[in-house]
C-alpha cells in the first residue's frame, strides 16, 4: 500500500464488537447456554455467562452503520446494528482498512474486559477455562480469515498461573501473535503481577516470543478510575471525555510496577506493550521512576542493575493516536523503535477517519525516514512477527 510513510501501515490497538453468538456457536454439547450469550434484561440486551451478567451487549463503538464517527455519550445507548459493520465484519473491517491506507491491525476484546479480567465473574473454574479457550479459538479464526491483516492478542487464564502458562502455549500453536492479560490480579485474591508466582508466566511468553500486552482499562481498579476522577457535577459527555483522558496515564503505574519489582531485571527477553495509552507522558515518568531511585533507602533496589529507564529502552513499547505533540521528545527519551502508531478503531477516541492525517502532522517533527518508517509499521510487524505486504 503505497503512502507517505514509507511503509504500509500497521494500526497496533483496535477492537472487536464480538458477535452476539461467539461462544455459543462454538459451544460443546451441554454448554451452549451457560457461556456468553446476550439476553433481554430490563428491556437491555446483556451479557450473560452462567446467571452472572457480564455487562450491556451495546456496540462497543462510535461509528454508524454510515460510517460517521458520533461524538458524545449517545453511542452508549446503540445497540449491536448500529455500530458500522466493520466493528464486527471481517470483510467490512478490510474494506474500511483499505480505505483508510491501513495494512494490519492488532485487535483487543470488548466483552471480557480489555484485560480479559472479566472472565474472573464466572464461578465454575471448568465453565471459565473453556470461555477463555473458546475466545482464543475464535480469535485464531479470525486472523485466518482475515488473510493474517487482523492479530488478536490471545486471552489468558489469569486466575490460574498453570493454566496460564498452559494456554501461553497453546496460543502461540493457534499462530495469535501476543498475550492479553489483566494488569490487577491481586483484586481477584491473587499475588499481584511483582511476585514471582507469575515467573513461569513471563517465561513462557518470553520463549515464544510473545509480548505481553497492557491495554488501559485491564483491570477493574483502572475501570473504576475511569468512572470516578470526574466530579459528579460533570456533564456526562465531560465526565467521558476527562475519564477518558485520565485513564491513559493508569498505564504509568503498569509500567513503573513491572520496572520497580524487577520482573523485566530477571527476564530480560520479555517484551511489555502499553496499549492505548499514549507517548507524550513517558519522558516525563522515566526521569521521575530515575530520580526516586536516588531518594530510596541505599540498597532498597540492588536486585536493579540498571537506572529504571534502561529497562522501557530495552524491554517496553507504547503506542501514539492523537497526539500531535511530544512524539519527538518520545523518540528522544526512548528510541524510535519502541513506538507504535494506533487508531482505537472503533471507540470513542478513535482517530477514524482522520488518522493517517493526524499521524503525518505528529511524524512532522520526525526527520530520521528510518524512524517514521519503524513508527507507522515496521515496529509493530517486528514485535508481533506481523508480515507486510511489498
Amino acid at each position: 500500500m503505497a503512502n507517505a510513510f514509507g511503509v504500509p501501515v500497521v494500526d497496533a490497538d483496535t477492537h472487536y464488537t464480538e458477535p452476539h453468538d461467539l461462544w455459543r456457536s462454538r459451544a460443546p454439547a451441554g454448554y451452549a447456554d451457560r457461556l456468553p450469550l446476550v439476553r433481554e434484561v430490563d428491556g437491555q440486551p446483556t451479557w450473560v455467562v452462567d446467571g452472572v451478567t457480564l455487562g450491556r451487549a451495546g456496540a462497543s463503538g462510535v461509528i454508524d452503520r454510515t460510517g460517521r464517527k458520533i461524538p458524545g455519550t449517545g453511542f452508549m445507548r446503540w445497540r449491536f446494528e448500529d455500530v458500522h459493520p466493520g466493528a464486527h465484519s471481517i470483510p467490512e473491517r478490510l474494506a474500511m482498512m483499505d480505505e483508510q491506507g491501513i495494512a494490519a491491525q492488532v485487535v483487543y476484546p470488548n466483552t471480557v474486559g480489555f484485560g480479559g479480567q472479566r472472565f474472573a465473574m464466572v464461578a465454575d473454574p471448568a465453565l471459565r477455562r473453556l470461555a477463555v479457550e473458546i475466545y482464543n479459538d475464535a480469535m485464531a479464526e479470525l486472523q485466518e480469515a482475515s488473510g493474517d491483516r487482523l492479530f488478536p492478542m490471545g486471552v489468558l487464564p489469569f486466575w490460574d498461573v498453570d493454566l496460564a502458562v498452559g494456554e501461553i502455549a497453546r496460543i502461540g500453536r493457534l499462530g495469535l501473535r501476543g498475550v492479553n492479560t489483566t494488569s490487577a490480579p491481586h483484586e481477584h485474591g491473587l499475588p499481584d503481577l511483582g511476585d514471582r508466582h507469575w515467573d513461569p508466566v513471563w517465561d513462557a511468553a518470553s520463549d515464544l516470543g510473545l509480548p505481553v500486552n497492557f491495554h488501559i482499562g485491564a483491570s477493574e481498579s483502572a475501570m473504576a478510575w475511569f468512572g470516578t476522577t470526574p466530579w459528579p457535577s460533570l456533564h456526562d459527555d465531560a465526565k467521558l471525555g476527562l475519564g477518558s483522558a485520565l485513564i491513559y496515564l493508569h498505564n504509568a503505574g503498569v509500567i513503573g510496577n513491572m520496572i520497580y519489582s524487577g520482573v523485566l531485571e530477571r527476564f530480560p527477553g520479555l517484551q511489555v506493550v502499553s496499549v492505548e495509552s499514549g507517548v507524550g507522558w513517558i519522558p516525563f515518568l522515566l526521569q521521575a521512576l530515575d530520580y526516586q531511585i536516588g531518594e530510596m533507602a541505599p540498597g532498597a533496589m540492588d536486585h536493579l542493575s540498571m537506572p529504571p529507564s534502561h529497562y522501557f529502552r530495552r524491554q517496553m513499547h507504547s503506542c501514539f493516536w492523537f497526539e500531535r505533540q511530544g512524539l519527538k521528545e518520545a523518540v528522544e527519551a526512548v528510541g524510535w523503535d519502541h513506538l507504535m502508531f494506533e487508531t482505537d478503531y472503533p471507540h470513542p477516541t478513535c482517530t477514524y477517519p482522520d488518522g493517517l492525517e493526524m499521524a503525518a502532522e505528529a511524524l512532522a517533527s520526525i526527520d530520521d525516514p528510518d524512524a517514521r518508517r519503524g513508527i507507522m509499521g515496521g515496529n509493530a510487524a517486528r514485535l508481533y512477527r506481523i508480515p507486510l505486504p511489498a
